[in-house]
């Protein structure tokens, strides 16, 4: 780890001395290395390296911004410092894909290399590309175990108004945290309550577990999470 960090301390002194400065003092990108930039003072460089998963944002030379790789245009700048990978983490830093194939309804934000699971809001895959959750259609992921089994019936479904409802949501046979949404009626897709709620197919919404027949001791024993998404580095 030691001639790790010396290395990476003998780069960046290097690309230092070779950056040439704007005229005007301020923090600028380096033209190859997208979490690499300099703190130019009086023509000086400075190189500095934004922590491990993150890059450097450049659209305004008057901040010094390290952001998660889908917030900033990296253009031309390619290269990356190496990755300092943990458990469950691929960089230190940022939103990565679950290391469960099929469990594309969840995702590990990872801060100074230890990784925090948070599940989607339902209905949602998660999108490495984009750090966000989305449609299935639109990660386009192949994660079929997560519906298995599972059909979207034909014709419409009631809501408690007595209209259609366009995504209708059904009640998972084994699980009263969990359900299944039909996209346009068609498209099955797991979802699941935050913690401390359960399905009531009654409302076709998450509900406390007591108003739930059958499902009132669901959460027993167990100790409640916090079902959050976690904002943006």
């Amino acid at each position: 780890m030691k001639i790790l960090i010396l290395f990476g301390f003998a780069v960046c002194f290097v690309a230092g001395q070779d950056f040439d400065c704007p005229e005007k003092s301020g923090f600028y990108a380096d033209p190859y290395q997208c979490d690499l930039y300099y703190k130019c003072t009086k023509g000086k460089a400075e190189a500095r390296l934004c922590p491990d998963g993150l890059v450097f944002a450049d659209e305004n030379p008057n901040k010094e911004l390290c952001d998660i790789p889908s917030n900033v245009d990296c253009g031309d700048r390619k290269e990356l410092q190496e990755p300092k990978p943990s458990k469950g983490c691929p960089r230190q830093n940022g939103y990565f894909k679950h290391p469960d194939p099929q469990a594309c309804d969840k995702f590990y934000f990872c801060s100074d290399g230890i990784p925090n699971e948070h599940p989607c809001p339902p209905g949602l895959f998660f999108d490495e590309e984009t750090s966000n959750c989305d449609w299935k259609d639109v990660v386009q992921r192949q994660c079929d175990k997560v519906t298995k089994g599972k059909t979207c019936p034909d014709g419409e479904v009631q809501g408690p108004n007595g209209r259609a409802l366009p995504h209708p949501t059904f009640p998972h046979p084994e699980d009263c945290q969990k359900f299944y949404i039909c996209r346009n009626g068609v498209q099955p897709q797991k979802g699941s309550c935050p913690s401390g709620k359960v399905y009531n197919e009654d409302t076709f919404m998450c509900d406390d577990a007591e108003k739930v027949p059958g499902c009132e001791n669901y959460y027993e024993g167990q100790p409640l999470e916090k079902n959050k998404l976690p904002k943006k580095a």
